[in-house]
This record gives structure tokens, sequence and C-alpha cells, in this order.
């Protein structure tokens, strides 16, 4: 309960004290002073809660905000780990094609032969 909980809750009371008072002394003025009390105190009252409301609201905002960018974090940490595998895993896989290309230069050329010639013949604009 913040300050102006407290301060709105006692001057509703202190209003509705006047209005019974007043009724009881027949004092209209009395009456109407304490009615403009309690209306005075439950929006005094109901402006506590809605900040008390909003300083929860930001409050959970923050705790968000701090968990979406620690798993950010999490996330840029892992994508640069898959990143470095795949590096790896292509170098490691370029280093044996070149292996493989060295050990069989025959097969290696003539594979690249039929590959350039299916690529010019598909490039081929077609009359």
């Amino acid at each position: 309960m913040n300050r102006d909980q407290f301060s709105g809750a006692s001057r509703h009371l202190k209003g509705r004290a006047q209005t019974a008072l007043g009724g009881v002394t027949g004092d209209p003025a009395r009456q109407v002073r304490g009615a403009v009390n309690q209306v005075a105190g439950g929006a005094q009252y109901a402006y506590g809660r809605a900040r008390t409301r909003a300083e929860d609201l930001a409050e959970d905002g923050r705790h968000l905000a701090h968990a979406v960018r620690d798993r950010a974090d999490d996330l840029i940490e892992d994508g640069r780990h898959l990143a470095r595998d795949a590096r790896k895993r292509g170098t490691a896989y370029g280093q044996r094609a070149v292996r493989y290309a060295d050990d069989n230069r025959m097969s290696a050329l003539v594979g690249l032969a039929a590959v350039a010639f299916a690529v010019g013949w598909l490039s081929r604009p077609r009359r």
C-alpha cells in the first residue's frame, strides 16, 4: 500500500464520518463536505492503486527485457559455435575433395568436363 492509497482511504473514511455526523446533527454543509471528502478519498485511493499497478508492470517489463537479452546472448553464442563447426566441417570436406581430385586426376577431369558440358547445354538458348 503506497502513500496515495493510505491517504485516500483515510480521507474516504473521514468523509463517511463527516457525512454521518452531518446527518445526525442535521448540518447539510457538513454532509456535503463529507461527501466531497469521500469522493476525493476514493479517487486518491484509485490513483494509488493504479500507480502501484503501473510500477509492477514496469518492473515486470524490466525483468522480461533482461530475460530476453540473456536468451538472445545465448542464441548468439550458440550461432557462433554452429558457424565455427560448419567452417571446420567445410574445410575438412574441401581438403578431402582436393585429395580425391589429386589421387584420381583422370576421374576428376572427366567429371569436371561432364559438369561443364551439362551446364553449357542447359544454359544454351533454345531455338
